[in-house]
């Protein structure tokens, strides 16, 4: 999908949660049930470009699509198009329900659910954002795990439903916050990209992290799961290469290798940035995915010096230094000439080479690229109504005078990762 923010348009969600409200209530009902400064009659607010969304406690009614449905308690239904997407229900306590009711067949649908899925939860509303996506948001949670965004027609989804041949929807968590670009760094064997990688984590040890890494080959000797490698066999791994869960793979004697998109977003939420050090091959999936890093080559002063180098180790034998060879030659032709990488560095000094990758990120004191969106977290209240203006969420509980605005003006990112460049805050009525 794209990263860029997307533009929110006007529309009509039917949202449903535990409120006692009137359960047939106009819009004039709903205007008085929850007021919004500046918003004083339905006229304005159609001049704002906005809709509301009517809640019920126990919805029974048609849609505009035809359809006739009653609504469990905790479950809500919105309509796009053609087809009627219902979120929620408590029978499986592992996950939250989906199913699809299509005009166009008739027929209700159970869909290929990707992304990372929330609990199942008891409560929740939604707004329909734009014809890509639904925003989910629970009732009485932190606002730092309330805010989920239900996919439908994103790029993600519309490259997963060819692959799957079937309906597909996604879910990403919505973070309050932004995160640091990650850096992709890549270089053939020898030109001392990993000295320069442990260079930066012990100069700045709380900034950078590493993604942890998925393979099918079994456990070496000391090695731990969830430390030197994410273990798994290959059924599992190749079902989530599928289901887009992965950045970059590789088959390496014959076992698997690969970056997944959590594993990358972990760090992330761990208030790090995350450093990838992968191949060209590796680094041109990345530049293919929806990942926003920054790609750093890092190439030797000469073909000669690296091979140099390579014999200057003693650990190889001729026949691996010369396979590393032939694999370099190919990566240094590959690094300079497509446009791949946002910078190449020449490492003819490793001190010299070091100073101008940290000018790169913004670690040279010229920059405020390490500062991040500081934002409070709320506690949001059991009941509560959405209503829309341009990029700003209004959540108006009706009980206080205290009204939560989610800004998307910078949301990025979007399934199979996090949904980033939320701001939360709060404001009078």
């Amino acid at each position: 999908m794209s990263p860029s923010q997307p533009s929110l348009s006007p529309s009509l969600a039917v949202a449903v949660s535990p409120l006692s409200t009137p359960a047939a209530a106009s819009t004039s009902d709903y205007i008085k049930f929850c007021p919004f400064s500046g918003l004083k009659s339905v006229e304005n607010l159609a001049l704002m470009g906005e809709a509301p969304a009517f809640l019920a406690d126990d919805l029974h009614t048609s849609f505009s699509n035809g359809l006739h449905l009653k609504l469990d308690e905790f479950e809500t239904a919105t309509v796009i198009g053609n087809k009627t997407y219902v979120i929620g229900g408590i029978n499986d306590p592992t996950s939250t329900g989906v199913r699809i009711f299509n005009k166009s067949t008739g027929n209700w649908v159970i869909p290929t659910i990707l992304g990372t899925k929330p609990k199942a939860f008891k409560g929740h509303s939604t707004i329909l954002l734009n014809k890509e996506r639904i925003l989910i948001i629970k009732t009485n949670s932190k606002s730092n795990d309330s805010i989920w965004f239900f996919e439908v027609d994103t790029q993600f989804v519309q490259d997963q439903t060819k692959k799957f041949e079937t309906e597909v929807v996604a879910w990403s968590k919505g973070v309050i916050g932004d995160a640091e670009r990650p850096i992709v760094i890549s270089g053939p064997s020898g030109v001392g990209k990993g000295t320069l990688i442990n260079m930066l984590m012990k100069e700045f040890p709380s900034m950078f992290g590493f993604s942890v890494s998925h393979t099918t080959r079994a456990p070496r000797e000391k090695e731990e799961n969830g430390v030197h490698y994410h273990f798994t066999n290959r059924s599992v791994m190749e079902e989530e290469i599928k289901a887009g869960k992965f950045l970059e793979f590789a088959a390496v004697h014959g076992n698997l290798y690969g970056t997944s998109v959590e594993a990358v977003e972990v760090v992330a939420d761990a208030g790090k940035r995350c450093i990838l050090d992968i191949d060209v091959q590796g680094a041109r999936s990345v530049r293919a995915s929806s990942l926003e890093a920054i790609f750093v080559f890092i190439c030797p002063p000469s073909f000669e010096e690296l091979e140099k180098r390579l014999r200057a180790r003693g650990t190889e034998t001729e026949e691996q230094i010369q396979k590393r060879l032939r694999n370099a030659k190919a990566e240094l032709e590959q690094g300079k000439s497509s446009g791949l990488f946002d910078h190449i560095l020449v490492n003819d000094d490793l001190e010299a080479c070091y100073d101008r990758l940290k000018k790169i990120l913004g670690l040279d004191g010229s920059s405020d690229a390490t500062l991040k969106m500081q934002t409070e977290v709320f506690d949001l209240p059991m009941d509560f109504s959405l209503s829309k203006i341009n990029e700003k969420i209004l959540i108006n509980s009706g009980i206080d005078e205290r009204r939560i605005v989610l800004d998307l003006f910078s949301m990025k990112g979007g399934a199979p990762g996090r949904t980033r460049g939320l701001c939360m805050y709060t404001t009078g009525n």
